[in-house]
Protein backbone atom coordinates (compact mmCIF):
# COMPACT_ATOMS: atom_id res chain seq x y z
CA UNK A 1 0.00 0.00 0.00
CA UNK A 2 0.89 3.61 -0.90
CA UNK A 3 -0.45 5.87 1.80
CA UNK A 4 -0.98 9.34 0.14
CA UNK A 5 -3.20 10.98 3.01
CA UNK A 6 -0.71 12.41 5.10
CA UNK A 7 -2.69 15.51 5.53
CA UNK A 8 -5.62 13.38 7.35
CA UNK A 9 -3.17 10.95 9.91
CA UNK A 10 0.30 10.07 9.90
CA UNK A 11 1.92 6.79 11.30
CA UNK A 12 3.53 7.53 15.05
CA UNK A 13 7.05 7.46 14.85
CA UNK A 14 9.24 5.17 16.83
CA UNK A 15 11.02 7.92 18.98
CA UNK A 16 7.23 9.58 19.95
CA UNK A 17 6.74 6.09 21.41
CA UNK A 18 9.56 5.44 23.26
CA UNK A 19 9.50 8.84 24.69
CA UNK A 20 5.93 8.59 25.96
CA UNK A 21 6.43 4.45 27.23
CA UNK A 22 7.82 5.67 30.41
CA UNK A 23 5.17 7.59 31.51
CA UNK A 24 2.59 5.04 30.67
CA UNK A 25 4.55 2.83 32.47
CA UNK A 26 6.91 3.09 35.87
CA UNK A 27 6.35 6.99 35.69
CA UNK A 28 2.94 7.06 35.71
CA UNK A 29 1.61 9.84 38.13
CA UNK A 30 -0.56 12.25 38.09
CA UNK A 31 1.67 15.58 37.57
CA UNK A 32 -0.80 17.47 40.07
CA UNK A 33 -0.07 15.32 43.11
CA UNK A 34 2.53 16.54 45.57
CA UNK A 35 4.33 13.19 46.14
CA UNK A 36 7.32 11.84 44.35
CA UNK A 37 5.33 10.10 41.44
CA UNK A 38 3.40 13.45 40.80
CA UNK A 39 6.30 15.62 40.77
CA UNK A 40 8.11 12.64 38.81
CA UNK A 41 5.51 12.85 35.99
CA UNK A 42 5.26 16.86 36.22
CA UNK A 43 8.77 17.26 35.40
CA UNK A 44 8.32 14.99 32.15
CA UNK A 45 5.59 17.21 31.30
CA UNK A 46 7.06 20.88 32.13
CA UNK A 47 10.06 19.05 29.82
CA UNK A 48 8.01 18.62 26.98
CA UNK A 49 6.55 22.29 27.12
CA UNK A 50 9.93 23.85 27.37
CA UNK A 51 10.51 21.87 24.32
CA UNK A 52 7.46 22.05 22.26
CA UNK A 53 7.78 26.14 23.37
CA UNK A 54 11.79 25.99 21.35
CA UNK A 55 10.47 24.97 18.53
CA UNK A 56 7.79 27.58 18.69
CA UNK A 57 9.91 30.25 19.43
CA UNK A 58 7.93 30.97 22.60
CA UNK A 59 8.16 31.09 26.20
CA UNK A 60 7.10 27.50 28.10
CA UNK A 61 4.44 29.27 29.67
CA UNK A 62 2.65 30.14 26.13
CA UNK A 63 2.20 26.47 25.60
CA UNK A 64 -1.21 24.87 26.28
CA UNK A 65 -1.59 20.79 26.05
CA UNK A 66 -4.92 20.22 24.40
CA UNK A 67 -6.38 16.72 23.26
CA UNK A 68 -5.97 17.98 19.20
CA UNK A 69 -6.49 20.67 17.08
CA UNK A 70 -10.33 20.89 17.37
CA UNK A 71 -9.84 21.58 20.98
CA UNK A 72 -6.70 23.68 20.45
CA UNK A 73 -9.06 26.01 17.69
CA UNK A 74 -12.22 25.99 20.11
CA UNK A 75 -9.96 27.25 23.18
CA UNK A 76 -7.76 29.71 21.02
CA UNK A 77 -10.74 31.52 19.31
CA UNK A 78 -13.64 31.00 21.96
CA UNK A 79 -11.06 32.16 24.83
CA UNK A 80 -9.88 34.54 23.89
CA UNK A 81 -12.67 36.33 22.17
CA UNK A 82 -14.92 35.99 24.96
CA UNK A 83 -11.91 37.85 27.36
CA UNK A 84 -11.46 40.74 25.26
CA UNK A 85 -13.16 43.79 26.24
CA UNK A 86 -12.47 45.77 23.29
CA UNK A 87 -15.31 44.38 20.96
CA UNK A 88 -17.46 41.46 19.62
CA UNK A 89 -16.12 41.29 15.75
CA UNK A 90 -14.60 38.69 14.44
CA UNK A 91 -13.13 37.79 11.23
CA UNK A 92 -12.10 34.82 9.67
CA UNK A 93 -12.26 33.07 6.23
CA UNK A 94 -14.84 30.74 4.29
CA UNK A 95 -12.54 28.33 4.06
CA UNK A 96 -10.98 27.59 7.02
CA UNK A 97 -11.18 24.16 8.55
CA UNK A 98 -15.02 23.12 10.58
CA UNK A 99 -13.34 23.83 13.81
CA UNK A 100 -12.79 27.20 13.16
CA UNK A 101 -15.97 28.06 11.20
CA UNK A 102 -17.54 26.11 13.87
CA UNK A 103 -15.90 27.84 16.84
CA UNK A 104 -16.75 31.65 14.88
CA UNK A 105 -20.27 30.27 14.78
CA UNK A 106 -20.94 29.29 18.06
CA UNK A 107 -19.78 32.94 19.32
CA UNK A 108 -22.37 34.49 16.78
CA UNK A 109 -25.18 32.09 17.87
CA UNK A 110 -24.51 32.16 21.44
CA UNK A 111 -22.89 35.04 22.40
CA UNK A 112 -23.83 37.88 20.14
CA UNK A 113 -20.83 38.26 18.17
CA UNK A 114 -20.15 39.54 14.53
CA UNK A 115 -18.72 37.77 11.87
CA UNK A 116 -17.13 38.99 8.93
CA UNK A 117 -15.49 36.51 5.89
CA UNK A 118 -12.28 37.81 4.06
CA UNK A 119 -12.23 37.68 0.27
CA UNK A 120 -10.27 34.49 -1.13
CA UNK A 121 -9.08 34.43 -4.69
CA UNK A 122 -9.47 31.80 -7.10
CA UNK A 123 -5.76 30.27 -5.95
CA UNK A 124 -7.65 30.43 -1.74
CA UNK A 125 -4.86 33.07 -0.29
CA UNK A 126 -6.27 35.58 2.05
CA UNK A 127 -3.72 39.04 1.27
CA UNK A 128 -3.76 41.57 3.25
CA UNK A 129 -5.47 43.69 1.64
CA UNK A 130 -8.24 40.97 2.05
CA UNK A 131 -8.26 41.73 5.99
CA UNK A 132 -7.59 45.05 5.98
CA UNK A 133 -11.23 45.49 3.83
CA UNK A 134 -13.23 43.40 6.70
CA UNK A 135 -10.99 45.16 9.83
CA UNK A 136 -13.13 47.35 11.68
CA UNK A 137 -12.17 49.38 15.12
CA UNK A 138 -14.11 46.77 17.19
CA UNK A 139 -12.46 43.66 15.95
CA UNK A 140 -11.12 41.36 18.23
CA UNK A 141 -9.62 38.17 16.36
CA UNK A 142 -8.51 37.33 13.40
CA UNK A 143 -8.34 33.60 12.67
CA UNK A 144 -6.65 32.40 9.77
CA UNK A 145 -5.15 29.06 8.62
CA UNK A 146 -1.25 28.84 8.37
CA UNK A 147 -1.74 26.21 5.20
CA UNK A 148 -5.27 25.78 3.89
CA UNK A 149 -5.61 21.57 4.36
CA UNK A 150 -7.61 20.71 1.30
CA UNK A 151 -5.93 22.97 -1.27
CA UNK A 152 -2.63 23.36 0.17
CA UNK A 153 -2.52 27.31 0.12
CA UNK A 154 -0.06 28.99 1.91
CA UNK A 155 -0.99 32.45 3.72
CA UNK A 156 1.80 34.82 4.52
CA UNK A 157 0.81 34.74 8.24
CA UNK A 158 3.24 37.94 9.60
CA UNK A 159 1.93 39.90 6.84
CA UNK A 160 -1.52 39.27 8.13
CA UNK A 161 -0.78 39.36 11.80
CA UNK A 162 0.32 43.14 11.32
CA UNK A 163 -2.80 43.82 9.21
CA UNK A 164 -4.98 43.02 12.69
CA UNK A 165 -2.82 43.88 14.66
CA UNK A 166 -2.90 47.35 13.00
CA UNK A 167 -6.68 47.98 14.34
CA UNK A 168 -5.67 46.47 17.58
CA UNK A 169 -6.98 43.18 17.09
CA UNK A 170 -5.20 39.76 17.88
CA UNK A 171 -4.96 36.80 15.27
CA UNK A 172 -5.08 33.04 15.52
CA UNK A 173 -3.77 30.54 12.94
CA UNK A 174 -4.29 26.74 12.62
CA UNK A 175 -0.87 25.60 11.80
CA UNK A 176 -2.03 22.09 11.91
CA UNK A 177 -0.97 21.61 8.15
CA UNK A 178 1.41 24.13 8.30
CA UNK A 179 3.78 22.14 11.30
CA UNK A 180 6.92 20.27 10.20
CA UNK A 181 6.63 22.00 7.08
CA UNK A 182 6.72 25.51 6.90
CA UNK A 183 8.87 27.60 9.76
CA UNK A 184 6.67 28.23 12.94
CA UNK A 185 9.12 30.85 14.24
CA UNK A 186 8.49 34.45 14.37
CA UNK A 187 4.37 34.15 12.78
CA UNK A 188 3.43 37.35 14.71
CA UNK A 189 0.76 35.50 15.85
CA UNK A 190 -1.09 35.96 19.49
CA UNK A 191 -2.70 32.42 19.20
CA UNK A 192 -1.36 28.97 17.22
CA UNK A 193 -2.97 25.61 17.47
CA UNK A 194 -0.94 22.27 16.45
CA UNK A 195 -2.67 18.75 16.12
CA UNK A 196 0.42 15.97 16.85
CA UNK A 197 -1.44 13.38 14.92
CA UNK A 198 -0.42 15.19 11.60
CA UNK A 199 3.32 15.05 12.03
CA UNK A 200 3.93 11.82 13.68
CA UNK A 201 2.80 11.78 17.22
CA UNK A 202 -0.38 9.40 18.59
CA UNK A 203 -4.06 11.15 17.85
CA UNK A 204 -5.23 12.75 20.64
CA UNK A 205 -2.46 15.11 21.49
CA UNK A 206 -2.31 18.98 20.17
CA UNK A 207 -1.20 21.80 21.84
CA UNK A 208 -2.45 25.71 21.77
CA UNK A 209 0.12 28.26 21.74
CA UNK A 210 -1.41 31.61 23.46
CA UNK A 211 1.31 34.82 23.71
CA UNK A 212 1.95 36.23 27.23
CA UNK A 213 -0.88 37.22 29.49
CA UNK A 214 -3.49 37.34 27.31
CA UNK A 215 -6.60 36.70 28.97
CA UNK A 216 -8.39 33.65 28.02
CA UNK A 217 -11.49 32.12 28.99
CA UNK A 218 -11.24 28.42 29.72
CA UNK A 219 -13.57 25.74 26.94
CA UNK A 220 -12.92 23.40 29.66
CA UNK A 221 -13.63 23.83 33.63
CA UNK A 222 -12.79 21.81 36.57
CA UNK A 223 -9.54 21.91 38.21
CA UNK A 224 -7.51 24.76 37.07
CA UNK A 225 -4.99 22.38 35.27
CA UNK A 226 -2.55 24.21 32.65
CA UNK A 227 -2.08 27.21 34.70
CA UNK A 228 -5.91 27.55 34.70
CA UNK A 229 -6.16 27.61 30.99
CA UNK A 230 -7.67 23.81 30.48
CA UNK A 231 -8.65 21.69 33.20
CA UNK A 232 -8.33 17.86 33.04
CA UNK A 233 -5.54 15.57 34.35
CA UNK A 234 -2.84 15.89 31.53
CA UNK A 235 -1.88 13.65 29.34
CA UNK A 236 1.78 13.01 30.04
CA UNK A 237 2.99 10.83 27.59
CA UNK A 238 1.27 11.80 24.78
CA UNK A 239 2.41 15.44 25.70
CA UNK A 240 5.88 13.98 25.54
CA UNK A 241 5.38 12.21 22.16
CA UNK A 242 3.92 15.43 20.83
CA UNK A 243 7.01 17.31 21.91
CA UNK A 244 9.66 14.61 20.68
CA UNK A 245 7.84 14.59 17.01
CA UNK A 246 7.78 18.45 16.97
CA UNK A 247 11.58 18.54 17.86
CA UNK A 248 12.01 15.38 14.92
CA UNK A 249 10.01 17.55 12.76
CA UNK A 250 11.91 20.75 13.07
CA UNK A 251 14.84 19.65 12.85
CA UNK A 252 13.79 17.81 9.39
CA UNK A 253 11.90 20.68 7.75
CA UNK A 254 14.22 22.53 5.48
CA UNK A 255 15.50 19.55 4.17
CA UNK A 256 12.09 18.12 3.45
CA UNK A 257 10.21 20.39 2.22
CA UNK A 258 13.03 21.39 -0.76
CA UNK A 259 12.52 17.30 -1.81
CA UNK A 260 8.68 17.11 -1.60
CA UNK A 261 7.98 20.06 -3.27
CA UNK A 262 10.30 19.12 -6.38
CA UNK A 263 8.34 15.15 -5.74
CA UNK A 264 4.81 17.75 -5.49
CA UNK A 265 5.89 19.31 -9.02
CA UNK A 266 7.26 15.92 -10.39
CA UNK A 267 3.24 14.77 -9.69
CA UNK A 268 1.53 17.57 -10.34
CA UNK A 269 2.75 17.97 -13.69
CA UNK A 270 2.21 14.35 -14.58
CA UNK A 271 -1.43 14.05 -13.50
CA UNK A 272 -2.52 17.22 -14.74
CA UNK A 273 -1.22 15.91 -17.96
CA UNK A 274 -3.04 12.28 -17.47
CA UNK A 275 -6.59 13.81 -17.98
CA UNK A 276 -7.59 16.90 -20.24
CA UNK A 277 -9.35 19.64 -18.03
CA UNK A 278 -7.87 18.54 -14.98
CA UNK A 279 -7.75 21.45 -12.68
CA UNK A 280 -4.93 22.33 -9.93
CA UNK A 281 -6.84 23.15 -6.64
CA UNK A 282 -5.25 25.72 -4.80
CA UNK A 283 -2.10 27.58 -5.96
CA UNK A 284 1.13 26.36 -7.40
CA UNK A 285 3.23 28.80 -4.90
CA UNK A 286 2.49 29.48 -2.37
CA UNK A 287 1.67 25.60 -1.79
CA UNK A 288 2.65 23.16 0.74
CA UNK A 289 5.41 21.46 -0.10
CA UNK A 290 3.52 17.98 0.14
CA UNK A 291 0.45 19.15 -1.12
CA UNK A 292 -1.15 18.20 -4.24
CA UNK A 293 -5.57 18.43 -5.16
CA UNK A 294 -7.27 18.33 -8.34
CA UNK A 295 -10.73 18.21 -9.88
CA UNK A 296 -11.65 16.11 -12.67
CA UNK A 297 -14.72 17.70 -14.68
CA UNK A 298 -17.26 15.38 -15.94
CA UNK A 299 -15.10 12.33 -13.35
CA UNK A 300 -16.52 11.02 -10.22
CA UNK A 301 -13.83 11.63 -7.86
CA UNK A 302 -15.26 8.53 -5.78
CA UNK A 303 -14.67 6.42 -8.60
CA UNK A 304 -11.06 7.39 -8.89
CA UNK A 305 -10.49 6.87 -5.81
CA UNK A 306 -11.64 3.21 -5.31
CA UNK A 307 -9.50 2.47 -8.66
CA UNK A 308 -6.51 4.27 -6.83
CA UNK A 309 -7.04 1.68 -4.13
CA UNK A 310 -7.28 -1.32 -6.22
CA UNK A 311 -4.17 -0.41 -7.33
CA UNK A 312 -2.85 -0.31 -3.56
CA UNK A 313 -2.63 3.82 -3.62
CA UNK A 314 -4.61 5.20 -1.13
CA UNK A 315 -6.06 9.08 -1.43
CA UNK A 316 -8.78 11.01 -0.04
CA UNK A 317 -11.09 13.42 -1.57
CA UNK A 318 -10.19 16.16 0.85
CA UNK A 319 -10.87 17.18 4.71
CA UNK A 320 -11.17 13.61 6.77
CA UNK A 321 -13.38 15.77 8.95
CA UNK A 322 -15.79 15.92 6.12
CA UNK A 323 -15.74 12.61 4.92
CA UNK A 324 -18.95 10.65 4.55
CA UNK A 325 -20.84 13.97 3.68
CA UNK A 326 -22.99 13.99 -0.01
CA UNK A 327 -22.10 17.95 -0.14
CA UNK A 328 -18.97 19.49 -2.07
CA UNK A 329 -16.44 20.73 -0.35
CA UNK A 330 -17.02 24.54 1.80
CA UNK A 331 -13.53 25.10 0.49
CA UNK A 332 -13.74 24.52 -3.05
CA UNK A 333 -17.09 26.02 -3.76
CA UNK A 334 -15.85 29.18 -1.85
CA UNK A 335 -13.00 29.37 -4.48
CA UNK A 336 -15.79 29.57 -7.21
CA UNK A 337 -15.54 26.02 -8.31
CA UNK A 338 -19.12 24.73 -9.65
CA UNK A 339 -20.58 22.44 -6.94
CA UNK A 340 -20.52 19.28 -9.59
CA UNK A 341 -17.11 19.92 -10.32
CA UNK A 342 -16.06 19.90 -6.45
CA UNK A 343 -17.42 16.80 -5.89
CA UNK A 344 -14.69 15.13 -8.42
CA UNK A 345 -11.91 16.29 -5.59
CA UNK A 346 -8.82 14.09 -5.14
CA UNK A 347 -6.24 15.27 -2.61
CA UNK A 348 -2.70 13.15 -2.69
CA UNK A 349 -0.68 13.86 0.25
CA UNK A 350 3.27 13.20 0.97
CA UNK A 351 5.14 12.24 3.79
CA UNK A 352 8.35 12.90 4.79
CA UNK A 353 9.42 8.98 3.44
CA UNK A 354 7.83 9.75 0.41
CA UNK A 355 10.37 8.76 -2.46
CA UNK A 356 10.12 9.71 -6.36
CA UNK A 357 9.69 5.86 -7.10
CA UNK A 358 6.40 6.35 -5.05
CA UNK A 359 5.62 9.38 -6.89
CA UNK A 360 6.67 8.03 -10.37
CA UNK A 361 4.13 4.56 -8.81
CA UNK A 362 1.65 7.39 -8.05
CA UNK A 363 1.14 9.41 -11.10
CA UNK A 364 1.20 6.02 -13.14
CA UNK A 365 -1.97 4.87 -11.15
CA UNK A 366 -3.72 8.29 -11.81
CA UNK A 367 -2.82 8.28 -15.39
CA UNK A 368 -3.84 4.03 -15.72
CA UNK A 369 -7.17 4.98 -13.87
CA UNK A 370 -7.65 8.43 -16.36
CA UNK A 371 -6.92 6.87 -19.32
CA UNK A 372 -9.45 5.29 -20.20
CA UNK A 373 -12.37 8.32 -19.47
Amino acid sequence: MLYLDNAATTPVRREALEAAWPYLTGTFGNPSSHHTAGEAAAAGLEDARRRAAAVLGVRRSDVVFTSGGTEGANLAIKGLALAAPRGRHLVTSPIEHEAVLESVDHLARMHGFEVSFAGVGADGVVTPDALRAVLRPDTTLVSLAYANNEIGAVADIPALADAAHEVGALLHTDAVQAAGFLDLRGLGADAITLSGHKLGAPKGTGLAMIRGRLPLEPVIHGGGQESGRRSGTENVAFAVALAVALELAEAEREEKAARLAALRDRLIGRVLAAYDGALLTGPRAPRHPAHASFCFPGVSGESILLDLEERGVIASSGSACAAGSDEPSHVLTALGIDREIAQTAVRLTLAPTTTPEDVDRAAAAVEDVLGGR
